[in-house]
């Protein structure tokens, strides 16, 4: 149930491209992880592993020849996630400070700082590709994704701050943290069920969102002003309001896949992409908001 695009998959833990949050997800009050039943890496032989589970088999292994287990480097741990989840964001924050006070976006300084923060926005996408169709996380991919973002974001943030309201950032930086804050608490509480149907949707939406923002981008380009409007006045507050929204959606496409890789015992390496997911809804969700209160204080 996977999307084939690898900037919507979004990775996840699986190793066959499937989607471990919904083939064989342990439920409450199943098998314990560790069982035969419910250990992805249990001993036993094929009948012992659950169907669909994305860690039955160890797709590394030559044919005919003995499987051995996965986790020779151990399992993954939700402090796994959070240690590398908190690097990756760290280096985001850093480089941004950093771009903030070394990239000033005066007058005499502005189109050289705007080169170099586009130029970083673009490597840095490039960067997320590369990591997308890779099919093991590589930090050093990861983490240089994550300073190139930085510096795209602080020159962007210092721009907004300086020319449309001072203190937009902080209420973008604080609009982030409370759409975190409440999907988490919404999430643990049962209130957002992620299933097929909620993938379905989430992917779909956000499909179209992105094809529109790129068409009225192509408006821009081509026609001048801000193409078809989706980015200003009513309209554009109405799609900053839709892409905060799903990227609330993909924070709680996050957390499920999360769960499942910590229950699975996905190999610990498997937390960078963990770290990887949750950075690029932040961004995501971060910008939105960005763009939205930009919207709302301009003139």
């Amino acid at each position: 149930m996977r999307s084939r695009n690898p900037v919507f998959s979004r990775r996840g833990f699986s190793r066959d491209n499937g989607y471990a949050g919904f083939n064989a997800a342990p439920q409450a009050g199943g098998p314990a992880v560790g069982t035969q039943q419910g250990n992805p890496y249990a001993q036993g032989g094929p009948s012992a592993q659950p169907a669909g589970n994305p860690y039955a088999q160890n797709p590394y292994a030559q044919q005919g020849a003995p499987q051995a287990p996965v986790t020779t480097g151990g399992v993954m741990t939700m402090d796994d996630v959070v240690a590398r989840t908190a690097t990756t964001l760290g280096t985001v924050v850093v480089t941004a400070v950093l771009s903030w006070l070394l990239l000033p976006v005066d007058e005499a300084n502005l189109n050289k700082s705007y080169g170099i923060a586009v130029g970083a926005g673009l490597v840095a996408m490039v960067l997320a590709l590369v990591q997308s169709f890779k099919r093991r996380p590589s930090p050093a991919l990861i983490l240089s994704y994550a300073a190139l973002e930085g510096v795209f974001l602080g020159v962007i943030s210092s721009a907004v701050s300086t020319y449309i309201a001072d203190g937009v950032v902080a209420q973008a930086v604080l609009g982030t943290m409370a759409v975190f804050a409440g999907v988490l608490v919404a999430y643990k509480a049962g209130w957002i069920r992620v299933n097929r149907r909620f993938y379905g949707f989430v992917m779909a939406a956000a499909l179209g969102f992105v094809l529109l923002m790129a068409v009225n981008l192509l408006f821009s380009v081509f026609g001048g002003g801000d193409g078809l409007g989706f980015r200003s006045g009513g309209l554009g507050i109405l799609f900053g309001v839709i892409g905060i929204i799903l990227g609330a959606c993909f924070l709680a496409l996050d957390f499920k896949q999360v769960e499942d890789g910590v229950a699975y015992g996905a190999p610990r390496e498997e937390a960078w992409l963990a770290a990887f997911g949750l950075t690029l809804t932040l961004v995501w969700i971060y910008l939105e908001f960005l763009r939205l209160l930009s919207i709302l204080n301009s003139d």
